[in-house]
């Protein structure tokens, strides 16, 4: 897929040529700069993974300088390149302010509203490729970065925004890995070294694109009212788990029995493992709980025999790849009314607890080997501020 060199531009490149944004104090917004050095063969590589030709494609570039996209011309000289334009984030829109520590549920006073992200003004043709150059701090905390995550949601909006099922790829130059919210790794078509080549399910990213930003807003509204109920029962299930002792099996049995008084009739499964007795195990699948015995997995973190050494037996819920949409819920909560709208959410959706935190004793997981070979392999970089997974 490279091409020759010297291929000039046409008129159409040249109308939609748009130089970069400017920071406040003058000079490009130091918050949206990538200092990664592209690898151009590996970005090579993972586009020949790609089984349309390259031939008349159109290929939108987002925040590359100069010389980076006029490379992209000459790696591809058939295609239409489109600089696309994305006024930056105000400097008032911080992380805090996308995850505020409290937010009017009840809307009181007024609704709670979301702080505006601009969008990517729209390129005039079809894309088959977004390419967009990410930054990537070093310090912690690198993915809590409001340009960064804004630069991923624009890319995602403009996908979503081409109608039909014509495929639409996205490429992320960045050396930390792309938002596993918005782009899942079973989407991911091909990675070499910082090039992350992923096909996203537009359906699915569509919905996405709709949800609020951050938890400065409800996803779902406070009154029940408008809700959209997912029809693909058969691949939906609320799941629990029971490890390391048998202290919640009763509340799992009166979960159960709380799940079909509201009126549920998907699945029921429930994760368990060696300590859980034959006897207890009857129990729960005379409740209806489908039993699946896993091995715990242990809290990196965590001292010897604290309550939250086993917490992230959790993680299992990744592999419950029978299912497409899980409703995980604590073994000690009781159904009140039917939440099967849930099933309707993406993951992860969940209540949020403090800003950032969410509260993981109800919350909407797709299951996937990949994000579960993903949370293990990040496993002792993973930050919970009581030390589990309670709330993450």
């Amino acid at each position: 897929m490279r091409g020759a060199k010297g291929a000039s531009g046409s008129a159409f490149e040249a109308r939609h040529r748009l130089s970069a944004s400017v920071w406040i104090w003058g000079g490009p917004d130091p918050r949206y700069l990538s200092n990664l050095d592209i690898d151009w063969d590996d970005i090579t590589t993972v586009l020949e993974k790609v089984s349309e030709t390259s031939e008349n494609w159109g290929i939108g570039l987002l925040n590359f300088n100069e010389r980076e996209i006029n490379h992209w011309k000459q790696l591809i000289p058939d295609a239409k390149s489109v600089d696309l334009h994305l006024d930056h984030a105000a400097k008032n829109v911080t992380w805090d302010s996308l995850y505020p520590e409290w937010i009017d549920e009840e809307e009181e006073s007024e609704a709670p509203i979301c702080p505006s992200l601009p969008k990517l003004r729209p390129p005039g043709i079809r894309l088959d490729l977004i390419a967009v150059k990410l930054p990537c701090r070093n310090e912690g905390n690198w993915s809590r970065d409001v340009a960064r995550l804004h630069l991923q949601l624009a890319a995602a909006d403009l996908a979503a925004s081409f109608k039909g099922l014509y495929p639409v790829h996205l490429l992320f130059i960045t050396k930390c890995f792309p938002q596993p919210s918005l782009f899942s790794c079973k989407e991911l078509v091909s990675r070499e070294g910082n090039s992350w080549l992923y096909k996203p399910d537009l359906n699915a990213l569509r919905q996405k694109a709709q949800l609020p930003v951050g938890s400065c807003e409800l996803a779902l509204p406070f009154r029940g009212s408008d809700l959209v109920y997912s029809k693909n029962m058969h691949r939906e299930a609320y799941a629990t788990i029971l490890h390391s002792a048998d202290v919640y099996v009763c509340g799992a049995i009166a979960a159960a029995q709380s799940i079909r008084m509201s009126g549920s009739t998907r699945d029921l499964v429930i994760l368990v493992d060696e300590t859980i007795s034959a006897y207890h195990r009857s129990g729960l699948e005379a409740a209806g709980w489908k039993i699946k015995t896993i091995q715990r997995i242990r809290n990196p973190k965590a001292e010897k025999d604290a309550y939250n050494e086993w917490n992230y037996s959790k993680f299992r819920l990744w592999q419950l790849t029978d299912y497409d949409k899980i409703i995980f819920i604590d073994a000690d909560l009781l159904m009140l009314r039917n939440i099967d709208f849930l099933f309707g959410m993406p993951e992860i959706s969940a209540t949020g607890n403090n800003g950032t935190l969410f509260n993981s004793g109800v919350m909407v997981v797709e299951p996937s080997n990949c994000t579960f070979q993903l949370l293990m392999d990040h496993i002792n970089e993973i930050e919970s501020y009581n030390g589990g997974t309670k709330d993450t």
